[in-house]
C-alpha cells in the first residue's frame, strides 16, 4: 500500500497531508522558514515527508502547491510571494532532496483539482475552480487533468479587465500587476470593502456587509448587488470561452452565501446562449482543498505503482 502526499507551501505556514485513496490518513502543519532562506525551505519539506513516511510506514508520491509557477522559459519558479523561491529550480531541487520525482502546481490549480477529483465538481468534465479572498485566482481542470497552458497562466482570471464596464467603473482601481481595473480589484475581499467605502465613506468587510444587508441596510445591499453583477459579468466571459460544467468557489468571499443565487440570476444576460446549465457551487473541502489538490497531482494508480 502507498499514499499520496500533498504539500501546501504558504508564506507563513506549510501543511502536509497524506491521502490513502480519497481518505485522509495524516496531516501536519509547521511554520514556513521563509526568512531562513531557500535551503531551509527544501529541508523543511524533506523533513515533513520523511517524518510522515516513518510514522505511517508507507512511501508516497509527492505533489506541492506553490504560490507561483515554474516558468516555461527558465524551468525556475516565478511569481512566488515567498521570494526565496523565485528563480530557483524548485521542483528539481526538491526531487533531489526526496529521491523521487515531485509535481508542482500553483495553489489555484490545486484547489480546482481537489474539487474536480472528489469535491463539489466530482464527475464533471470541465471544472473552473475560483479562489476569491485577499486576491482572485482560478484553475481549470479538464477530464481530471489540470490545464496549465504553454505560458503556465491558464485560469489567471483575476488579471483580465472587468467585462462590460459601466461608466463609473473606468479606468478602475490600480492593481499590483501594474494595470488598472482587473477583476481582482473588484471581486476580492479588499475590493468589495473598497467599493463600499467609496460609495458610503464606511469601510466594512464582506461578512459585515451581508449582516447589514439582511437587517435592511440599503447601502450594504447596493454594494452586494454591484459586487454580484460584477462577479456575473466576469464569470460570463469564462462561460463564453470555456463553457465549464461547474464553477466552484473557494476563499473568504465564497462564504457570502447569497452569491450562489445572485450570480446565476445575473450571468444569463451576458452569456452567449439561450440557456445556462453551468452550476455555481461552494467548495466541498473548503480550506483543505489546496493541500488535497497537491496530493491529487498524482493519481491513485500512479501511487500504487511505487
Amino acid at each position: 500500500m502507498s499514499v499520496r502526499f500533498g504539500v501546501d507551501l504558504g508564506g507563513t505556514k506549510t501543511e502536509l497531508l497524506a491521502l490513502e485513496g480519497s481518505r485522509e490518513v495524516y496531516r501536519k502543519r509547521v511554520s514556513t522558514p521563509a526568512t531562513e532562506g531557500y535551503a531551509a525551505i527544501i529541508r523543511c519539506l524533506r523533513d515533513l515527508v520523511t517524518e510522515a513516511e516513518t510514522e505511517l510506514g508507507l512511501r508516497g508520491t509527492v505533489g506541492v502547491g506553490t504560490p507561483g509557477a515554474i516558468g516555461p522559459a527558465t524551468g525556475r519558479l516565478k511569481n512566488a510571494n515567498t521570494t526565496a523561491l523565485n528563480g530557483k529550480a524548485f521542483d528539481r531541487d526538491l526531487s533531489d532532496a526526496l529521491g523521487r520525482p515531485v509535481r508542482l502546481a500553483n495553489d489555484a490549480n490545486c484547489f480546482a483539482l481537489s474539487e474536480a477529483s472528489d469535491g463539489a465538481g466530482a464527475g464533471a468534465d470541465v471544472v473552473f475552480g475560483v479562489i476569491v479572498g485577499t486576491g482572485t485566482g482560478a484553475g481549470v481542470v479538464v477530464h481530471g487533468r489540470v490545464l496549465a497552458g504553454p505560458n503556465a497562466i491558464a485560469g489567471e482570471w483575476g488579471h483580465m479587465p472587468l467585462p462590460w464596464p459601466r461608466p463609473g467603473e473606468l479606468p478602475g482601481p490600480s492593481c499590483y500587476c501594474g494595470l488598472r481595473g482587473c477583476v481582482e480589484t473588484w471581486l476580492s475581499g479588499p475590493g468589495l470593502a473598497r467599493d463600499h467605502e467609496a460609495a458610503t465613506g464606511e469601510r466594512l468587510e464582506g461578512a459585515d456587509l451581508a449582516e447589514r444587508a439582511s437587517a435592511g441596510d440599503a447601502d450594504a445591499q447596493a454594494t452586494l448587488d454591484r459586487h454580484a453583477d460584477r462577479f456575473a459579468r466576469s464569470l460570463a466571459v469564462v462561460l463564453n470561452v470555456l463553457d465549464p460544467d461547474v464553477v466552484v468557489l473557494g476563499g473568504g468571499v465564497s462564504k457570502l452565501t447569497h452569491l450562489y443565487a445572485a450570480i446565476p440570476a445575473r450571468w444569463g444576460a451576458y452569456v452567449f446562449s439561450d440557456v445556462v446549465r453551468t452550476r455555481l457551487v461552494p467548495a466541498k473541502h473548503g480550506d483543505s482543498s489546496g493541500v488535497r489538490g497537491a496530493a491529487w497531482l498524482w493519481s491513485i494508480a500512479e501511487a500504487a505503482r511505487l
